[in-house]
């Protein structure tokens, strides 16, 4: 009877730049910059505490080039960790990584088994009687059917493919290497590791065909826990167990405004909302979106005082956790409709779009915008958003001012 253990990674995507937080605090994201190598080197830990036999990773070891050799160190230190309690390392290069795309080289550890990218290959442990078979990307782009050349099974071993894979289609994963499941099933093997989509998914049972999903997410398009998947098999017999490592995460919750709620009462609602999301990070550092939406006579006035109200979001989320942070609030508020007065500053409102923005006014708010951020100091209008919000939100911003201070919500 043959037993062991593996576990089944991808899309580490380390070196990844990180992308939130409207808040302009350097130290916090370093804090999530860090992320994904603390989740690698969570997962190299839990791998020799459960003593894995081994460990696959599905692509995207990197997330592109390297600008120096620190994030290559970093991975060959942690997979020596790995070597020292001789626990071997299988990986295939992914669209991120691939052959291609990765110019500088270190010298990896002999327990590191890298698959070739011009044609499929097998590494056989004869001990556990595990076939492993897999083919990395030379390209960025692999537009080919690469799991019809993989090889037959190993008769009466246990059979893995590594493939990364967008499948038949995973929005809004680019399409690479497009394959079915009836494919991967033609191959006869016991179990696909495959990497790509950055979302946990067991596709099929038989035989089973996992996505595990990233270690770390990197921005609110990655919600929730993350991970890898520990596999146990024993005389054929597999049992799956999420193994989660990420060390942040990002979320995203509404709050409904009514017109009764005042400031008070809507600190009170953000904090509440927040709080089980708190609860779940277990300690972990938490990016979390707030769409605040609704009909309340406020609407102008927090529109107007934008800035003020993402620092009293900023203040709620705090009461739901010492590490939940604003990543960004999103005001989708409006003011209980009322008949128009004729005449005078009443037509105001009729003379300014609401949401409603040409081209030309977004492309000339942007070019405003980055007037501005250009005489920012110490770099604060690097980001993608560098006064805090998009074009159209700042100009949203600025109609309810206007109309605040008109004397339109009088």
């Amino acid at each position: 009877m043959t037993s062991f253990r593996f576990i089944h990674a991808a899309d580490l995507h380390l070196g990844s730049p990180f992308q939130g937080l409207a808040l302009k605090d350097a130290a916090l994201a370093a804090r999530f910059a860090e992320a994904s190598r603390e989740a690698f080197s969570a997962l190299v830990s839990r791998a020799i505490e459960e003593k894995a036999d081994f460990l696959i990773v599905a692509g995207d070891v990197y997330d592109g080039d390297w600008k120096d050799n620190s994030i290559g160190l970093f991975f060959n230190r942690e997979v020596a960790r790995l070597g020292r309690e001789n626990i071997p390392v299988f990986l295939i290069k992914g669209n991120h990584d691939a052959e291609s795309v990765i110019t500088r080289t270190i010298t990896l550890p002999g327990n590191v088994h890298e698959f070739p990218v011009n044609r499929p290959g097998t590494v056989r442990l004869a001990d556990l009687k595990v076939a492993l078979h897999g083919q990395g990307f030379a390209e960025r782009s692999a537009q080919n059917n690469l799991a019809l050349d993989y090889p037959p099974p190993e008769q009466g071993w246990f059979n893995i493919g590594l493939l990364h894979t967008s499948l038949t289609g995973r929005e809004p994963h680019a399409p690479y290497a497009p394959c079915s499941v009836d494919d991967l099933r033609s191959r006869g093997y016991d179990y696909w590791a495959l990497g790509h989509v950055h979302d946990f998914e067991v596709v099929a049972e038989d035989p089973l065909v996992i996505f595990p999903g990233n270690l770390q997410g990197r921005s609110i398009r990655e919600q929730g826990a993350k991970g890898a998947v520990l596999v146990s098999v024993e005389d054929h017999r597999i049992r799956t167990e999420r193994m989660i490592v990420d060390r942040a995460r990002f979320h995203e919750i509404a709050v409904t405004v009514v017109p009764d709620d005042d400031l008070a009462v809507l600190v009170s609602r953000v904090a509440a909302a927040a709080g089980p999301f708190a609860e779940a990070a277990e300690g972990r550092v938490v990016a979390l979106r707030l769409r605040l939406a609704g009909e309340t006579p406020l609407a102008r006035e927090f529109i107007a005082r934008a800035a003020d109200m993402r620092d009293e979001m900023q203040a709620a989320l705090h009461r739901a956790g010492g590490d939940v942070w604003l990543e960004k609030l999103v005001l989708d508020l409006h003011p209980p409709k009322k008949p128009a007065a004729p005449g005078g500053m009443a037509d105001l409102e009729g003379l300014l779009p609401e949401g409603d923005w040409s081209l030309e006014m977004i492309a000339e708010a942007e070019t405003r915008i980055r007037e501005i951020a250009a005489k920012l100091p110490g770099g604060i209008g690097a980001g993608d958003l560098p006064l805090g919000a998009d074009a159209a939100a700042l100009l949203a911003e600025a109609r309810a001012l206007l109309l605040s201070r008109s004397g339109e919500d009088a």
